[in-house]
């Protein structure tokens, strides 16, 4: 059998990976005793495997998540916290991310929600979604900047390709009227991160405007702290 042709051949097709599980294949006899269709299901899976461990790589790199190493698989969940599993299951779905609803983690310093807010935009990405994180103070940052020197439409086009929108340290002052307006033109699921109060009453009074009932909440309650996490 001549395999350089075939193996020219998918790399010039791009199935470095294909190629790779291939050559490995002809070098294990319990693999060569495999029928052709389990042969051929093992190396459409390590090419799929391959492109999907890249995809994910960039949409992380895209993200710039604050912690990178936060992923739903690393929340503790020890009993003083009473961190609900079955709400962090429902929003690990994404169906949150598909159907354009927000996730609102709020809490004092120290309680996680950073890392909570990272984890869900992580699993986002696996997903197959956009993320991308932002300190409040930063967006809004560049928001104003945008609108000064009219890229303000551009920056918009740019928010509104991205799936999921984490906005961390959110809720540290009240808006300003034109952040408000800012916040509320963005068209993606939105993770907002941040201190002081219910998740109703940061709302109303950073937003001014009304959501309608809270679900899906998950709360921590350690030395007084509390970790609250709705969905809107």
């Amino acid at each position: 059998m001549l395999n350089a042709p075939t193996l020219e051949q998918l790399q010039a097709l791009k199935l470095a990976a294909m190629a790779t599980a291939w050559t490995e294949q002809q070098q294990q006899v319990e693999l060569t005793a495999l029928a052709f269709d389990e042969r051929f299901a093992l190396l459409v899976d390590a090419e799929w495997r391959a492109r999907e461990n890249k995809r994910l790589t960039r949409a992380l790199q895209d993200a710039k998540l604050k912690l990178s190493q936060a992923c739903l698989e690393a929340i503790d969940y020890p009993a003083r916290r009473e961190l609900d599993k079955a709400v962090i299951r429902q929003l690990a779905t994404c169906r949150w991310v598909a159907e354009h609803h927000g996730v609102l983690i709020t809490g004092m310093t120290g309680t996680g929600k950073s890392f909570l807010a990272c984890a869900l935009a992580h699993q986002a990405c696996r997903k197959g979604y956009r993320a991308l994180y932002r300190r409040a103070s930063r967006l809004f940052h560049e928001l104003t900047l945008a609108r000064a020197d009219g890229t303000y439409v551009r920056l918009l086009a740019k928010l509104a390709r991205t799936d999921v929108l984490l906005i961390d340290d959110f809720a540290l002052a009240p808006l300003q009227d034109h952040e408000r307006r800012d916040l509320l033109e963005q068209p993606v699921g939105q993770l907002l991160a941040g201190d002081h109060g219910q998740p109703r009453d940061v709302v109303d009074r950073l937003l001014g405007i009304e959501l309608g009932a809270l679900s899906a909440r998950a709360i921590e309650n350690v030395d007084d702290m509390r970790l609250d996490v709705d969905e809107a």
